[in-house]
């Protein structure tokens, strides 16, 4: 199978050259956000398939924790998306804005937007996405982790370097069809093995049927604030800034929602189905692959196997990007050329997927990567981005934004390394500490202003 496997990815990856290296545009906006011409299509494809990078990490979780993966990755999600699709997506496209940090500094000032485009880059440097991408390569090709990080990094910096944004949008609408089709064909197989859906549920541990996975009710809260992640992700407000209009920024993302609510049932049963028929997996990071290649036939297996290279690659490749626009657009001095502005962007390319690539040398669990990354940069920038469109006697003095954002990274970071083997300090998860003290220092800044 691997040798089928090699043969589609090799024509995967020629396509994705192909369809990155048409019409390459010019600088600023038309590099950055593709004109600001999305359609409603291109809108949804290229949302979709970026929120879905993570798959392996479904499949570990589904594999571990069972029904509670919805709770966890799936309902806090949809009610975020929803939020942020009626009230924040029509006024942000009107906005004017290309990045979060244009945001921070036209409320707040230069600090607070050099803090966030802080926050900003640590959020998208994708770390996780290279580190599923390079176990999918590793499989294939036998290479050794570190072959594999470096090629999957350098690939994904060279196509999307070809015409910045619309290469991102231009292959996720390939890869839409690519990671919906790869789980239409490996869930109905498995379901033929499990004796249907009921049959599955019933051959599920009792503890994969419960509402928390028998982690408790902290462990699944912590991420329904992480998912107020979807707020402040950067992949939302850069497909809402690249909008033909505000009316297509509100539907797309609400059309998106019902699309995600399709593909988590599609992928949350398949990694119940892996727990079914293969309890005793060595990594669970591997249940998607290895199920396929007991249920499916060589070329199936192999088809469905695509099928997470894209879905990984989809959200690796955005990330990159934005990631790249951070260095090239928001750290930058103001006030540059257009061309200039490509070609930092495209140096932020080449500097984010080499620190992608160490951070994917440096971790093993895509989960933990997440809660982490998760819990520091949605504390940093949920409140201050938030105030933002609160009126402005509600909002923060430039220097509260500032210190809210910088004691809240302090805190839910310090929060991580001081875990041991009893958990975190005083058995409170580093976002709601984190939170505390952001919220905190608004409330005194508030004060001191009034």
């Amino acid at each position: 199978m691997n040798s089928l496997v090699l043969i589609l990815v090799v024509i995967y990856a020629v396509a994705l050259l192909v369809l990155s290296g048409g019409r390459r545009g010019g600088g600023g906006v038309d590099y950055l956000l593709a004109g600001r011409r999305l359609t409603l299509p291109a809108f949804v494809a290229t949302l979709v398939t970026t929120w879905y990078g993570g798959i392996l990490g479904i499949g570990e979780y589904a594999w571990r924790f069972g029904i509670s993966t919805w709770l966890v990755f799936g309902i806090p999600y949809y009610l975020a998306a929803t939020v942020f699709a009626l009230w924040l997506a029509p006024r942000l496209r009107r906005s004017g804005a290309i990045t979060i940090p244009d945001l921070l500094a036209a409320a707040y000032g230069r600090r607070a937007a050099l803090t966030g485009a802080a926050a900003v880059y640590s959020a998208t440097l994708p770390v996780a996405y290279l580190l599923m991408l390079a176990v999918l390569i590793e499989q294939v090709t036998g290479w050794p982790a570190v072959a594999a990080v470096v090629v999957a990094a350098a690939f994904s910096a060279l196509y999307v370097g070809l015409s910045g944004f619309r290469a991102v949008v231009r292959t996720d609408i390939l890869q839409l069809f690519l990671m919906y089709g790869g789980f239409l064909v490996l869930l109905p197989a498995a379901l033929a093995q499990t004796g249907g859906l009921s049959g599955l549920w019933a051959a599920l541990p009792a503890g994969h049927r419960s509402w928390d996975g028998g982690l408790g009710w902290q462990t699944v809260l912590v991420w329904y604030l992480i998912a107020l992640q979807t707020v402040v992700e950067p992949s939302f407000y850069q497909r809402v800034f690249a909008a033909r209009s505000p009316r297509v920024a509100r539907t797309g993302v609400l059309v998106s929602v019902v699309m995600w609510i399709a593909f988590d049932f599609l992928s949350i049963f398949t990694g119940l189905a892996a727990r079914v028929l293969l309890p005793d997996l060595a990594d669970p990071m591997n249940a998607y692959p290895s199920l396929a290649a007991l249920v499916l036939s060589p070329w199936a297996a192999a088809l469905f196997t695509v099928g997470l290279f894209a879905t990984v690659m989809s959200t690796l490749d955005s990330n990159l990007f934005i990631a790249a626009t951070t260095v090239g657009h928001d750290f930058a001095r103001k006030g540059q050329d257009p061309q200039t502005e490509r070609r930092r962007t495209r140096w932020g390319l080449a500097l984010s997927a080499a620190l992608a690539a160490l951070g994917a040398m440096l971790f093993d669990s895509v989960v933990e990567v997440w809660h982490h990354v998760g819990s520091v940069v949605t504390s940093t920038l949920l409140l201050p981005v938030l105030a933002i469109h609160l009126p402005s006697r509600w909002r923060p003095s430039q220097a509260g934004a500032v210190f809210a954002m910088v004691l809240a990274a302090a805190t839910s970071s310090l929060w991580i390394l001081g875990a041991g083997a009893g958990g975190y300090p005083l058995g409170v998860e580093p976002m709601f500490a984190a939170l505390a003290v952001s919220a905190s220092c608004l409330v005194i800044d508030h004060l001191r202003g009034a």
